[in-house]
């Protein structure tokens, strides 16, 4: 064999040895950056079947072969090698199978061990409301499950958006995931002129983990004892009436509106920064009336803190027995609310996945389950593409019903 020949005998066995090394690194590499783009994720999401999964595998496999072939045809039989060299090709040969197959078993292997400390839930409301006590009680039952922490952290204002911007600059490590009111990810980009996140691109779906209905409450002392009496008395007094909620562009703002435009009604909003405080003010008497959660209403009502005058399913409801739906006054009228989990894009799709099973089966719990109903709530529990899904869907919506109303905050 000439000396040109030896030059590219040595090329082809460098660069199939660079090759069966690299393939493997690239792809995941090319899977980390990817994952987070949402317009890629239906991709992404197609990677993850076995049969795709089964291909990748056999890549590895094929590429060890091509390279324990080519240095057995290239690199011992054309070339003068001693034993010491022989046995070199063979180690690299073996280093480049193993090296492949841990690539391979690398993001599977980090989720299966996942987590190894605390993981922190970002509400973007104060205490008491009713994406608070969702993330509480789905919180604690995720502990149990993982045997590590759950931590609760409240980071309320501008109708969610202070804590959606906290958890959007979160490292996506799977140790931070944001559990929001559905209008924190849907309504808010249409409200907001200016907003420190972008629900589309610094969050990926994760599970829709509860829904429920709201409530129309009046304090206990005042003198509305039915829809039809409150909205009576709103016409009467057109812009005298006022309404609070958890903060503009929030579910219980929304609701709120909804109502009022079904009713044909002008009452006045007050936000506050949270549904706990803003309930804390109709008890009060700062407020005539709200729309809330009956998540969080439901104790006030029930201490007689508040007086239920109707609900926004389409049926009366059982958790609160005697409260007419508001759509006996206002025929087709409906509204329900959501909380879930997303996580900030980049977030491992192993652990996403992971936390959607977990979640899942903690739903799927008979004490779950019997705590939620107190609550006045369903459990959901989706997939995140079924999540995603419902999120463009409701977006769409909430887009209209803003432009409509005409809410907007410079």
């Amino acid at each position: 064999m000439n000396f040109p020949s030896r030059n590219f005998a040595l090329v082809h066995r460098l660069s199939g040895i660079a090759l069966a090394l690299f393939l493997p690194l690239h792809f995941w590499a090319l899977g980390q950056a990817l994952q987070g783009d949402a317009k890629l994720e239906s991709f992404l999401r197609w990677t993850d079947q076995p049969l795709v999964k089964a291909s990748e595998w056999a890549i590895v496999l094929l590429l060890a072969i091509h390279l324990t072939g080519g240095v057995r045809i290239l690199m011992i039989e054309f070339l003068p090698w001693r034993e010491w060299q022989k046995t070199l090709a063979a180690v690299a040969a073996a280093t480049a199978l193993a090296i492949g197959l841990l690539f391979a078993l690398s993001s599977t292997a980090h989720a299966q061990n996942w987590p190894q400390k605390s993981v922190r839930f970002i509400v973007p409301f104060p205490p008491g409301g009713a994406t608070d006590i969702s993330a509480r009680m789905v919180g604690q039952k995720l502990a149990e499950i993982w045997g590590q922490t759950v931590v609760i952290e409240n980071r309320g204002g501008a109708g969610g958006g202070v804590g959606a911007a906290e958890a959007a600059r979160a490292a996506p490590d799977g140790y931070t995931f944001f559990f929001p009111s559905g209008s924190v990810m849907t309504a808010n980009q249409h409200i907001y002129a200016k907003m420190a996140y972008n629900p589309e691109k610094d969050f990926v779906p994760v599970t829709n983990v509860v829904s429920g209905p709201q409530v129309l409450v009046v304090a206990a002392n005042s003198p509305y004892k039915s829809v039809k009496e409150l909205i009576d008395a709103a016409r009467a007094q057109p812009g005298k009436l006022t309404f609070g909620h958890a903060g503009i562009g929030s579910q219980t703002h929304l609701a709120a509106e909804n109502f009022v435009n079904a009713a044909g009604i002008n009452a006045v909003q007050v936000p506050y920064k949270g549904e706990g405080p803003s309930l804390v003010g109709l008890v009060g008497g700062d407020t005539t009336f709200a729309v809330t959660n009956v998540a969080a209403a439901i104790g006030h009502i029930g201490s007689g803190r508040l007086r239920a005058l109707g609900v926004t399913s389409k049926v009366e409801f059982a958790q609160l027995p005697g409260v007419p739906p508001i759509a006996k006054t206002l025929p087709g009228f409906e509204n329900t609310g959501w909380f879930g989990i997303v996580a900030p894009t980049g977030t491992s799709r192993d652990i996403i996945q992971k936390v959607y099973q977990d979640t899942k089966k903690a739903l799927e719990s008979t004490e779950m389950r019997a705590r939620l109903y107190v609550q006045g709530l369903a459990p959901v529990g989706n997939t995140p593409e079924e999540m995603g899904h419902a999120m463009k869907e409701e977006t769409a919506l909430w887009a209209r019903v803003v432009r409509e109303r005409n809410i907007k905050v410079e």
